[in-house]
């Protein structure tokens, strides 16, 4: 019998249970229960403008039935390529309202792949931005379906009088007028006709065991899949990452939701788990380092869910030097790997600002919503990502097989529990090579990672199966490169590439971003290659060291280790012509 059978990682919960209740709802239902119990909470929060939960309600029965009028129905599927806003909350929850289906897309999409993912999910109408209008306008006339309605909102529209008239004279004016005569219908027209049909709302929900929304993600072989992902699974990790919190119950909190609407750990955690618990989202529509400060000092929040990038922007931020931080509760990572020396550089700047909080790792992958394993709150193991969630199973297997392999032993990560994903949409064969039944019965998602488990339990991840560099024959893991690399006193962040060689395949690549407080120079460079020299084998080390000022980010916030390998690879073949 395997470790994941004991689950000894039970003994570390402390205040969490090992089981919870899920009810049998909807997203819609479970908003609303948690607007029955707090009507005058505030649900979110969008410059300075504040809506509570009964207001919240309204907006969503409004934007329902403006969708009934437009002719959105069950099963129906509705893009929504927005930004942290309201139109895209009320949009959410009302398409569940009336059992349509969410399909959630990146604003700064290119034209071609708003195009992919409309035809994709056979999408009936796309709600975006009009800064965006003409990216979409001009794709769609080349749909397969033609009567696609493009409906357009705008920030303005939700911003208090005063916000109002400033953003109309600053970045309003960036945006190009939308044509009088062009195929789109604007937000407010959109509930216009809404109010004044009136028509009844469903009076049945749907099943919790129903497709909500689908997200997408580049799945186990590197293309792109759209996930189906059902209430069960959105409402099962709202309800874990409240338990694993340590500080339930979190209604009345605020959550600062930074992350984006599009993205699983944006949209599951922070949105759906702080709705479901009662709290208020910050929403925050575009993330910069400047804004983050401000809204950290005068917001106040309780809770911030973040990837590594964003962490790593607190330590560069200027106005954060004297700000009192005592105000959080909770501060989660996840999205990409949080290095062991990044973490001790976050805790170190959140005890110095009066946090009496650390930043607690977690771990998942869009198949199963978001995260599916955290840290505990006032425990940490060095190096790992933290323990499953209450009924959630970890196994760590043999890659390519279901064969369990001992603790300690380095293997692909298996997740078992309600929150893993339906399917993959019209693709069955990813889908069985993804999601596989064990000889245990169980249905496991083979996540295409790399990890260990320790004998209590506690998970390690090392890195994408895939992010590999194989040099003079030797395999070579970039994740545990740049954390030892993070660890030197003057890096902030680093990324560890594999470029072609004709002799070794590969060599390694490192690109450095400094500390605010030096300088790159010819020494620093040589100091922590020496540094290296230390603590990595020789065949691992990296034969170059390059200087940035940041490193390229995935729309998501991520490293985005694929744009430096291009890079490389152009650089290479211009050098040889």
């Amino acid at each position: 019998m395997g470790i994941s059978s004991s689950a000894p990682w039970l003994k570390y919960y402390d205040s969490t249970p090992a089981h919870l209740d899920y009810p049998k709802k909807t997203i819609y239902e479970m908003v609303r229960a948690a607007a029955d119990k707090y009507p005058k909470n505030v649900a979110y929060e969008f410059m300075g403008k504040k809506t509570t939960y009964a207001e919240f309600m309204e907006r969503i029965d409004r934007t329902a039935k403006a969708f009934l009028a437009m002719g959105i129905g069950r099963g129906d599927r509705v893009t929504i390529c927005m930004p942290n806003c309201p139109q895209a909350l009320d949009s959410f929850y009302a398409l569940n309202r009336i059992g349509a289906v969410s399909n959630m897309i990146h604003p700064l999409s290119a034209a071609s792949e708003i195009k992919f993912y409309l035809d994709f999910s056979k999408s009936r109408a796309i709600l975006t931005l009009d800064q965006f209008y003409g990216k979409v306008a001009g794709i769609l006339p080349e749909l397969e379906n033609k009567d696609t309605v493009l409906l357009i909102a705008r920030i303005v529209d939700e911003l208090p009088p005063v916000l109002a008239v400033g953003f109309a004279l600053t970045k309003g004016r960036k945006i190009p007028p939308l044509p009088k005569k062009g195929k789109y219908v604007l937000w407010n027209e959109f509930m216009r006709v809404g109010r004044k049909r009136d028509l009844p709302l469903p009076k049945e929900f749907g099943k919790f065991s129903d497709c909500a929304s689908i997200l997408y993600s580049g799945g186990t072989t590197g293309t792109t899949k759209g996930i189906m992902l059902s209430n069960l699974n959105f409402n099962a990790c709202g309800l874990q990452t409240i338990a694993a919190s340590g500080f339930a119950p979190i209604d009345g909190m605020k959550m600062l939701s930074v992350m984006p609407v599009f993205h699983g750990f944006g949209l599951g955690i922070g949105i759906h788990t702080a709705l479901i618990g009662g709290a208020t989202c910050i929403l925050v529509p575009q993330f910069n380092v400047k804004t983050y400060a401000e809204l950290l000092i005068k917001k106040q929040p309780n809770i911030i869910p973040g990837v590594p990038t964003l962490f790593e922007a607190l330590l560069r931020a200027e106005n954060l030097e004297n700000a009192d931080l005592s105000c959080l509760k909770g501060v989660f990572c996840g999205g990409d790997s949080l290095s062991v020396e990044l973490k001790k550089k976050v805790d170190t700047f959140l005890k110095a600002h009066n946090a009496e909080v650390q930043i607690r790792q977690g771990y998942g992958l869009t198949e199963c919503v978001t995260a599916s394993c955290l840290t505990p709150k006032d425990y940490n193991r060095v190096g790992s990502i933290g323990v499953p969630f209450p009924d959630t199973y970890y196994k760590i297997v043999k890659p390519g097989t279901t064969e369990e392999v001992d603790p300690n032993i380095e293997g692909e990560i298996c997740i078992s529990g309600p929150s893993v994903m339906m399917c993959y949409m019209d693709n069955p064969e990813e889908t069985e090579h993804t999601l596989r039944r064990h000889a245990d019965g169980r249905v496991w998602m083979h996540s295409g990672d790399l990890g260990k488990m320790d004998d209590d339990g506690f998970v390690y991840f090392s890195q994408r199966i895939k992010r590999m560099i194989v040099t003079s024959g030797y395999n070579v893991y970039p994740g545990q490169l740049e954390n030892i690399i993070d660890g030197h006193e003057k890096v902030l962040l680093s990324c560890v590439i594999g470029v072609k060689d004709p002799y070794k395949i590969q060599k390694v690549k490192a690109f450095v971003v400094l500390r605010p407080d030096y300088e790159p120079s010819d020494a620093i460079r040589d100091e922590i290659l020496e540094y290296c020299r230390g603590h990595i084998a020789k065949y691992a080390m990296p034969y170059d060291i390059e200087f940035r000022t940041e490193l390229p980010k995935t729309l998501v916030g991520k490293v985005a280790y694929r744009v430096l390998e291009e890079e490389e690879n152009e650089r290479q073949a211009t050098a040889q012509d």
